[in-house]
């Protein structure tokens, strides 16, 4: 069998862009992957550009011989570009082994060590009486592990433009709202707070120091993950597990945070990591470290079936991110097949491959908008994270 086209395609997947790559064969068979850089979808088609000159004519099957002939196959090696196109074409040769042998990827993993994938729910920000609303919704619903963002005061914010940020007016009000979620849901349910890097050290110490007493599941992102030995001085300052990862591009990334203890829960992104090859490798590695694996699935539905047959077939893993959002946003036509939750996990998978299909007639349908991140500042107009 040899690889005989590598396909890129931007579209407009609903919520947000997505990129999503077909691989083709001469045997008549197709795998797709996708890219996790959101936002730097015209980047990782460029960097695609660049694989699909070394990879047409190679054997889809030599998968691991693929990952390190692309990630080797320059002087510069790594970086989140090319781990985000990496992953799309890794997932997608993972794909093509599975239909050509005709069982699921999990198979290919080492089988099935779960009947069902279970995730956490994202019900809201923690900005007002809504979020408390939104807790008691999906806790009825069986959800039993929810995640909150921390918002801002202001009448009006909305998370998504140009707000401001201010972090010591954000972290008062989120301790407050997520001690109201506790008392309405019980000490039974799991709950978590995503800062996304929004905040420095003292900031992140401040606010578990708010909440010592709330019992959170998980921390994750207080802080920019650049440094490591920031995380360990955070690290020093509160016992409240953290959740880290969803950026990094490759194992090294993962390195010191792994081997020094930083981080309690891997939030790796299959689309991002360098895709299934990869992952497996940080998940042994943290299995030996006691580290479980959250992945980060914000994206479309090939990152979820990825991430699926990823946690089928690990024993290492605790809970995969579900939005609900963006699971009813994707287009019925672009996407025909794809994983949908039942309560609040997804069953283990039947179909050859991923068991997603994508309709590349229906992506001049869905076409690609330049996307930027929001563009968050705080008072005095100095640019913050998103």
């Amino acid at each position: 069998m040899k690889i005989t086209a590598v396909k890129g395609f931007a579209v407009q997947g609903g919520h947000r862009n997505l990129f999503i790559v077909k691989v083709e064969t001469d045997a008549g068979i197709s795998g797709l992957g996708e890219g996790g850089m959101a936002g730097r979808e015209l980047a990782m088609q460029g960097m695609l550009d660049h694989f699909a000159h070394t990879l047409v004519g190679m054997d889809p099957l030599r998968i691991e011989h693929i990952w390190q002939t692309l990630y080797r196959g320059n002087y510069f090696e790594g970086g989140n570009i090319a781990g985000a196109t990496m992953s799309a074409v890794d997932i997608a040769l993972w794909d093509i082994l599975g239909q050509h042998l005709g069982v699921p990827v999990y198979q290919l993993l080492g089988g099935a060590v779960r009947d069902r994938v279970p995730c956490f729910a994202t019900p809201g920000t923690l900005t007002g009486p809504e979020c408390v609303e939104q807790a008691r919704r999906y806790v009825a619903a069986g959800w039993r592990s929810l995640r909150f963002g921390p918002g801002m005061p202001d009448e009006g914010w909305d998370g998504r433009t140009g707000s401001v940020y201010e972090p010591m007016e954000s972290i008062p009000l989120a301790a407050r709202w997520i001690r109201e979620v506790r008392a309405a849901v019980g000490p039974e349910i799991m709950l978590s707070i995503d800062f996304h890097h929004r905040l420095n050290v003292a900031e992140a110490a401040i606010f578990c120091d708010q909440v010592r007493d709330v019992g959170l599941y998980f921390l994750e992102e207080p802080i920019r993950a650049e440094n490591p030995k920031a995380y360990a001085q955070l690290r020093t300052m509160t016992p409240i597990p953290f959740a880290i990862g969803e950026e990094f591009p490759s194992k090294w990334a993962f390195a010191p945070f792994v081997e020094e203890g930083l981080l309690n829960f891997a939030r790796i992104d299959i689309s991002n990591v360098g895709g299934l090859t990869e992952a497996r490798k940080v998940a042994g590695w943290c299995e030996t470290h006691y580290v479980d694996m959250m992945p980060h699935n914000p994206l479309g539905p090939v990152t979820t079936a990825a991430s699926i047959h990823f946690g089928i077939a690990t024993s290492n893993f605790a809970q995969l991110e579900y939005l609900e959002r963006l699971a009813d946003a994707y287009p019925a036509d672009l996407f025909p097949t794809k994983p949908a939750v039942v309560g609040d996990s997804f069953p283990i998978p039947t179909a050859p491959g991923l068991g997603v299909t994508f309709n590349e007639e229906a992506a001049a349908d869905h076409p690609f908008q330049i996307w930027e991140a929001p563009n968050w500042h705080r008072r005095d107009g100095t640019k913050t994270n998103w």
